[in-house]
């Protein structure tokens, strides 16, 4: 049967509670700089005493050793589901202190803990830096992109697996990336249609899935879960306004009641002229400056858009074309629909 008009996948609105990537991040050192590190830095000179004690050297106390060579930064990665223990997945290194670039660096050994302070993986490698600095004898300087952030493909070895329990709790839920009750009760419909008695609705984004035992029995019926095509419900009809670049995005559920605008501009022009008296020669007078203004006023021929009840996204936007209004008028114009009564839409400023 082929599949209904506009139908979305389950996996597409949606994904399994407990099935998702971790957050890992660690500290380390990059070494290897040419002279673009933190130099003396306190938390560098001491995590660089900490490297070489692990190593067996001992640095003399009270001695700061020179590290324009090194750098402290900070280590973050994706732990993705299911990573078993020495999978590889790639690390982002960034710089903490005054480093002027990585480029050519290379990271030592590092630990990369995740929200309950367990070690998840351990980072080490030669980074690949995108961006470039670079500072002459005069002071001048050049920096293209970003040169204080790197990247190490296959970084990181996992060491420990994070459990998900998919395959041992009795009911998995699944959860909507947006709330919508109407959209929650027809993935449920959908479901028990190919497998009865399977789904119900806990709230507006959470369902329960009554899944049968064994991994692989309930990895292939998650698998066919997600391939079921379902319609969801139409969005909530929705005007955003980004306040900074004056961008109003406005989707196609919003509805128009009957309304008139009137759109013109009133534009006032002074032109100040003044007229210099100046006296004689050999005279006792002074030299008088006359004030001169001008003052002009031209409004614009102001134009009427009459919207008819239920009016679509399209009937809006060709009315206001014609009226040429900018973008702080569009804003203008839709608080003030709002405020009547006439737009039937949620207006979110960002």
């Amino acid at each position: 049967m082929a599949p209904l008009a506009h139908a979305d996948r389950v996996r597409d609105l949606g994904a399994y509670q407990g099935v998702r990537t971790n957050q890992l991040t660690g500290y380390g050192i990059v070494v290897g700089l040419p002279g673009t590190g933190d130099d003396n830095l306190d938390y560098v000179t001491q995590a660089m005493r900490g490297v070489s004690g692990r190593l067996g050297l001992q640095l003399p106390p009270g001695v700061s050793p020179g590290l324009k060579n090194a750098a402290a930064v900070m280590i973050t990665a994706d732990l993705p589901a299911f990573a078993k223990p020495g999978q590889r997945i790639d690390v982002t290194v960034s710089t903490i202190g005054k480093a002027k670039s990585l480029r050519g660096g290379a990271l030592i050994m590092a630990p990369l803990y995740g929200a309950d302070g367990q070690i998840y993986a351990m980072a080490q490698g030669n980074l690949a830096v995108g961006g470039l600095g670079i500072t002459a004898k005069d002071g001048s300087s050049l920096t293209v992109n970003v040169p204080t952030v790197g990247r190490i493909a296959d970084g990181a070895s996992v060491e420990r697996a994070v459990q998900t329990g998919f395959d041992s709790g009795e009911v998995l839920r699944w959860n909507l990336f947006q709330a919508d009750f109407m959209t929650a009760a027809r993935v449920r419909d959908a479901i028990n249609t190919r497998f009865p008695q399977t789904a119900s609705v806990e709230d507006g984004v959470t369902l329960a899935l009554r899944l049968p035992d064994g991994a692989d029995r309930r990895a292939s019926m998650m698998a066919a879960i997600e391939m079921i095509d379902v319609t969801p419900a139409e969005t909530p009809a929705k005007v955003i306004v980004n306040s900074r670049t004056g961008t109003v995005v406005i989707n196609s559920a919003v509805r128009l009641s009957p309304a008139a605008i009137s759109h013109g501009k009133l534009v006032v022009k002074i032109d100040e002229k003044p007229t210099v008296s100046q006296p004689g020669p050999f005279s006792r007078g002074q030299t008088a400056i006359t004030p001169n203004s001008q003052i002009n006023a031209e409004e614009q021929a102001a134009h009427v858009a009459l919207f008819k009840p239920g009016a679509s996204l399209s009937s809006l936007v060709d009315a206001l074309n014609k009226l040429g209004v900018s973008p702080s008028d569009l804003v203008a114009i839709l608080e003030a629909l709002k405020e009547a009564g006439s737009l039937k839409a949620e207006m979110e400023v960002i």
